[in-house]
C-alpha cells in the first residue's frame, strides 16, 4: 500500500481539509500531483463514497425512518442491500459524470482532458461526499444540504484543470451539475426498485425481461409514478455513446430543409440557424400572419438529447391551470411533450421531442393552442429520424 508520507500524495485527511478549507490554495496542487485514474478511485474516490450509505445503513437501523407519528425500520437485509447498491452507484456516476465534465469542457472553450475531469469531479464531490454523515441521524438529513459546497468547489477546479475561461466557467458549472443531478434522479429509483424487489414492498412491481437478458419493463415507486428500466438502460448508452463522439450531428442545411414556406395563414418571414460543433445545431422559422406571428424550432440535442429520454423513463408529469391559461408537461406515444398557453395574450408553446434527440417547439402568438401543435406536426418525425447517421 502506499504511504502518502513517502509517495509525494496527502493523507485522505489532510486533502479533504484543504480542499474544503482552501480550494484555491489545493486545486493548484492536484492539478500538479502525478495521479492515475485507479489511483484516484483506490485513494479517493472509494472510500469517501462508502460515507453516506454506511451512515445511512446505520441510521436507518438505529433510529429508523419516518416522522408525523410514523416510523419504519427496514430489515437489516434489505438496508444492507440498498447501502451497497447505492455505494456501487454513486462510484460508477462519479465515472460518468467525469466522462460528461470532460466532454462538456471544449463547448464552453475548455480542453478535453480525461484524468483531470476525473480529478475535478472526484475531489469537487468532497462536500457531498462529506454530508453523508448526517444520514447517521436521520433527523439530521436536512444538513446534507452542506454538500452543496461541492458547486463552489467544482466552480473554482473547472477553469484551472478544465482550461474553461472564468467567463464561461458559470455555464459549464451549471450544465454540469444538471446532468449530475440527472444522474442522482436515475441511481435513486435503481437503489429502491432492486432493494424492493429483493425484499418485497409496494414498489416491487416489476414487469418480465426478455429472454435474452435485456431489461425491460416498468417499476412503480410510490411518490414517483412509474419508471420504464428499458428506456433508462438506453439513455444510458446513448450517454456513452455521445461521450465517445458518436452519432454525428445532423448538419444545419438538412434541419433547414425540413421547415416549410407556409403553415396555413403563415408565411415564413425569417430563418435562422445555429451550429455548435458536436454540441448540436438548430434551425428557427418565424411566421407571420398580420399581427400574429410565432417561431418554429427544430434542434438536434445531439450528445445531450440522451437526456431526452430521461423524462419518458421516469414518466414525468405535471400540470397547471387556472383563469388565464394553464402548462402541462408529459409522456404522450412515448415522446415527451410541453405544451403552455395564455388565454389574456394569446401566446402559447408546443414542444415535442422526437427520437430522445430532437426537439420540434412552436412559440409566440396565434389564435389558439392548435396552430402551434399544427406547426410542429408539420415536421415530419419520419424525416428527422432519417436524418440521424
Amino acid at each position: 500500500m502506499e504511504n502518502p508520507a513517502t509517495s509525494g500524495h496527502k493523507s485522505l485527511v489532510d486533502r479533504a481539509k484543504a480542499i474544503i478549507l482552501k480550494p484555491k490554495e489545493e486545486w493548484p496542487v492536484i492539478a500538479a500531483e502525478p495521479m492515475s485514474q485507479g489511483h484516484i478511485f483506490k485513494s479517493w474516490v472509494l472510500p469517501l463514497a462508502a460515507i453516506g450509505p454506511v451512515a445511512s445503513f446505520i441510521g436507518g437501523q438505529v433510529f429508523g425512518y419516518g416522522g408525523f407519528g410514523f416510523s419504519f425500520r427496514p430489515s437489516l437485509m434489505s438496508a444492507i442491500t440498498s447501502a451497497v447498491l447505492s455505494y456501487v452507484l454513486t462510484v460508477i456516476g462519479v465515472f460518468v459524470l467525469a466522462l460528461i465534465a470532460d466532454w462538456l469542457a471544449p463547448k464552453f472553450d475548455g480542453q478535453s482532458n480525461r484524468l483531470n475531469a476525473l480529478k475535478l469531479v472526484a475531489f469537487g464531490a468532497t462536500a457531498s461526499f462529506l454530508a453523508g454523515i448526517f444520514s447517521l441521524v436521520p433527523a439530521l438529513g436536512v444538513f446534507g444540504l452542506l454538500g452543496l459546497y461541492s458547486i463552489y468547489l467544482f466552480y473554482t477546479g473547472a477553469p484551472l484543470l478544465m482550461k474553461v475561461p472564468e467567463a464561461k466557467a458559470g455555464g459549464y458549472v451549471a450544465v454540469t451539475i444538471i446532468c449530475a443531478i440527472v444522474l442522482s434522479l436515475i441511481i435513486a429509483p435503481i437503489v429502491g426498485l432492486i432493494t424492493m424487489a429483493s425484499f418485497g414492498g409496494p414498489a416491487a412491481m416489476i414487469s418480465s425481461s426478455s429472454d435474452d437478458g435485456e431489461v425491460s419493463g416498468t417499476v412503480a415507486i410510490p411518490g414517483m409514478g412509474s419508471i420504464d428500466v428499458g428506456e433508462v438502460e438506453k439513455m444510458s448508452q446513448r450517454m456513452e455513446d455521445a461521450a465517445s463522439g458518436k452519432p454525428k450531428p445532423v448538419a444545419v442545411d438538412s434541419l433547414k430543409g425540413l421547415l416549410p414556406a407556409k403553415l396555413g395563414a403563415y408565411e415564413r418571414t425569417a430563418v435562422e440557424t445555429m451550429g455548435a460543433g458536436s454540441m448540436g445545431t438548430s434551425v428557427e422559422g418565424t411566421y407571420t400572419a398580420e399581427e400574429r406571428s410565432f417561431d418554429l424550432k427544430i434542434t438536434d440535442m445531439h450528445g445531450i438529447g440522451a437526456l431526452a429520454g430521461l423524462g419518458s423513463a421516469l414518466g414525468v408529469e405535471q400540470s397547471r391551470e387556472d383563469a388565464d391559461g394553464y402548462e402541462r408537461t408529459g409522456t404522450v406515444d412515448g415522446a415527451m411533450q410541453t405544451e403552455q398557453w395564455s388565454n389574456t395574450t394569446s401566446r402559447g408553446k408546443f414542444g415535442r421531442i422526437v427520437a430522445d434527440r430532437f426537439l420540434v417547439e412552436a412559440n409566440g402568438y396565434a389564435q389558439n393552442i392548435d396552430e402551434l401543435k399544427a406547426a410542429v406536426a408539420s415536421v415530419d418525425p419520419d424525416e428527422l429520424e432519417d436524418l440521424v447517421s
